[in-house]
C-alpha cells in the first residue's frame, strides 16, 4: 500500500463527505413529495472512474451499500459522454426494488483541451409510486412485473439533451406523475450540484491529488476492515432466524449464515437459506451485499470512510436462487425493506459469538412499510402515500436501546404529522411511544412505536411487515422484543391484520401500527 499524508487523507475524506452531504441537500430541498422533503429517503455518494464507491453521506444504508452495482452496470451499458445523466431502477441491474430509481451522472474535467472522465456522482431515491397492482409500489406480488415499472440503464439525458419520450413513458406509468417529475428533477439537480463540486476540487487541489486521495481512503477503509476482522477471533460462527412469510404463504423463510473468520479476511456464506419464495420478499444480491458491507463497518467503531475499500476482505457466498440472492423475475419490493433487516440480524447473530462485547441485541427487525393510495377529493388529485414506521432498538453490552428509532438498514426520518396532514386525506389519531414492548435484561431494549391513521377518503393500504410473529432476540440473557401488531379499527371494532396484507379500506377507519420492541441485553436480575 501506498504512504499517504493522514492529516491530508482525514482532510480529503471530509471533502469527498462533504460533496455527498451538499448533493443531499440540494435533493432535499428541492424535491417534491413528503417522502423526500420530510422523511429523506435517499441516499448520495461519489464515486471514481472505474464505479467504485469513494465517500457517500450519512443517508441509508440499504442504498449505499447495494449503488455500487448499479454504476457498475450503467459503465456496462454505456460510454459516457459530458452532459450524461443515466437512470435505472431494475433490481437484477444493480437496483434494489422498483421503487428506489437510481440516477448516474458522469464527472468530465478538461486534460489539454478534451473532457476527461473524473467520476461518477450519484443518487438514490425512493418513490412513493412507480406504478403496479397497488398504490404505493409495494405489493403482494408474485413477480416483478406487477410491482411497477421497471427501467434498465437508460440515458434519461444524453449530451445534455433529455430524452423527453424516456420521461414521458415513465410519468405515464405511474399514479402521481407532478411528484415524480419533481423528484426526479431534483435527483438530476443534486447529481449536477455535486459535479460542480468535484470540479472546483479538481481546480483546487489537481487531479493528480485528488485520484492519489481517492485511492488512499480506498486503501484506508480496507487497512481498518481488515483490522477489525483481524481482532475477531478465528473461527466458524452459525445463526439463523426467519422471516415470517412471504405474505402469499403462511410458511416462515429461513435465513442462515456461516461466518468464517480467517485471519484478516472473512468469508459469509448464506448456504442454508430458503430458497427464493413467490412472494415479494426475496432480496437481490446488491442487498445481501449491502446489509454485510453494513454489518462490518458498524463493529469498526470509527468514523472511517464507508466505501467500496470496505468489503475488499470480505466473500459474500449467496446461493443463486435462494431468498437473500433471487433470480429474475421474483418478486422483491420487500426484500430490500424486510428481509435485509434480517440478514443484518443472522449476521449479528452469528458474530455475537464471536466477539459478544460488540453486538447488540436485535431491534425491531422491519421497516414497518404502509402505503396507502386512493383519489383525494379535497385536493382533486390521486395521492400515493409511503412511509416506515420506526421502533425499538435493541440493547447493547453497556446501554439500554434507545425508543421509537429507525435501525439498521433505514435511516429516514418521520414524516411529522403537519405535513401528512397538509399532503394526505389523514388525521392522525394516535402517535406515541408503545411503552413496554422492548425487552427486558441488564439493559433494556428499546420500545416501539403506535401510530394510528384515520382514513378521510376510501382507499387501498398495503402493509408489508415482520417480525409479528418471531420476535426480536435478545441476548446474554436478555429478553426478546415484543412483536409488532398491524389493526384495522372500524367503527370502533378492530380486527387484527396480518403482517403482510393489501385492503381496501373506507373513509372513517383508522389504521394502528403497533412496531416491535428491541430485545434486551444481560440477565434482568443484574440490572442495577
Amino acid at each position: 500500500m501506498s504512504d499517504f499524508d493522514p492529516v491530508r487523507l482525514e482532510v480529503f475524506k471530509h471533502l469527498f463527505a462533504s460533496v455527498a452531504e451538499e448533493m443531499g441537500m440540494v435533493l432535499r430541498r428541492t424535491g417534491y413529495s413528503p417522502n423526500i422533503k420530510e422523511r429523506r429517503d435517499f441516499s448520495c455518494a461519489i464515486f471514481n472512474r472505474s464505479g467504485k464507491m469513494i465517500a457517500q453521506a450519512a443517508h441509508i444504508p440499504v442504498h449505499l451499500g447495494s449503488m455500487p452495482l448499479s454504476v457498475a452496470a450503467g459503465i456496462e451499458a454505456f460510454e459516457f459522454s459530458p452532459g450524461d445523466v443515466v437512470i435505472l431502477n431494475d433490481p437484477f441491474r444493480g437496483g434494489t426494488h422498483l421503487p428506489d430509481i437510481t440516477l448516474i451522472t458522469p464527472v468530465f474535467i478538461d486534460h489539454e483541451g478534451e473532457p476527461d472522465l473524473l467520476g461518477f456522482t450519484a443518487n438514490r431515491a425512493h418513490h412513493s409510486d412507480v406504478g403496479g397492482m397497488t398504490p404505493g409500489s409495494m405489493p403482494l406480488s408474485h413477480e416483478l412485473y406487477q410491482e411497477g415499472v421497471i427501467i434498465p440503464p437508460l440515458k434519461l439525458i444524453d449530451g445534455g439533451e433529455i430524452n423527453q419520450g424516456l420521461f414521458d413513458m415513465l410519468l405515464a406509468n405511474v399514479r402521481t406523475p407532478g411528484e415524480r417529475a419533481g423528484d426526479i428533477r431534483a435527483q438530476i439537480a443534486a447529481n449536477q450540484r455535486g459535479a460542480t463540486r468535484m470540479g472546483e476540487l479538481v481546480d483546487r487541489y489537481g487531479r493528480p491529488q485528488i485520484e492519489e486521495y481517492m485511492r488512499g481512503l480506498l486503501e484506508y477503509a480496507e487497512r481498518m476492515t481488515r483490522r477489525l476482522i483481524e481482532g475477531i477471533p478465528d473461527g466458524v460462527y452459525r445463526y439463523h432466524d426467519f422471516m415470517d412469510d412471504d405474505g402469499l404463504v403462511g410458511e416462515p423463510a429461513r435465513i442462515e449464515v456461516e461466518v468464517t473468520i480467517q485471519g484478516d479476511e472473512a468469508i459469509i456464506d448464506f448456504a442454508g437459506t430458503s430458497p427464493q419464495r413467490r412472494g415479494s420478499i426475496n432480496a437481490v444480491y446488491a442487498i445481501t451485499l449491502s446489509a454485510t458491507q453494513y454489518v462490518f463497518r458498524t463493529l469498526i467503531g470509527m468514523d472511517i470512510p464507508s466505501n467500496s475499500g470496505c468489503l475488499a476482505p470480505i466473500q459474500v457466498i449467496a446461493p443463486e436462487g435462494s431468498l437473500v440472492n433471487a433470480r429474475s423475475p421474483a418478486a422483491v419490493a420487500g426484500g430490500n425493506v424486510e428481509t435485509s433487516q434480517r440478514i443484518v440480524d443472522v449476521l449479528l447473530g452469528a458474530l455475537s459469538k464471536a466477539c459478544p462485547e460488540r453486538v447488540p441485541a436485535a431491534s425491531q427487525g422491519t421497516m414497518n412499510n404502509l402505503t396507502i393510495g386512493g383519489w383525494d377529493n379535497m385536493r382533486d388529485r390521486p395521492f400515493a402515500y409511503y412511509e416506515t414506521v420506526g421502533g425499538g432498538m435493541g440493547a447493547c453490552p453497556g446501554m439500554d436501546g434507545a425508543d421509537a428509532i429507525h435501525t439498521h438498514m433505514t435511516n429516514t426520518m418521520n414524516t411529522p404529522i403537519e405535513a401528512l396532514e397538509f399532503a394526505y386525506p389523514f388525521r392522525i389519531r394516535r402517535y406515541e411511544i408503545r411503552s413496554g414492548s422492548g425487552g427486558g435484561g441488564k439493559h433494556r431494549g428499546g420500545n416501539g412505536i403506535i401510530r394510528e391513521i384515520e382514513l378521510m377518503e376510501n382507499a387501498q393500504v398495503t402493509i408489508l411487515s415482520e417480525r409479528r410473529r418471531f420476535e426480536p432476540y435478545g441476548l446474554a440473557g436478555g429478553e426478546p422484543g415484543l412483536p409488532g401488531r398491524n389493526i384495522l379499527i372500524k367503527k370502533g371494532e378492530e380486527k387484527e391484520l396480518p403482517g403482510k396484507v393489501s385492503c381496501e379500506v373506507e373513509a372513517g377507519d383508522i389504521i394502528s401500527i403497533q412496531t416491535p420492541g428491541g430485545g434486551g441485553f444481560g440477565e434482568k436480575s443484574s440490572r442495577r
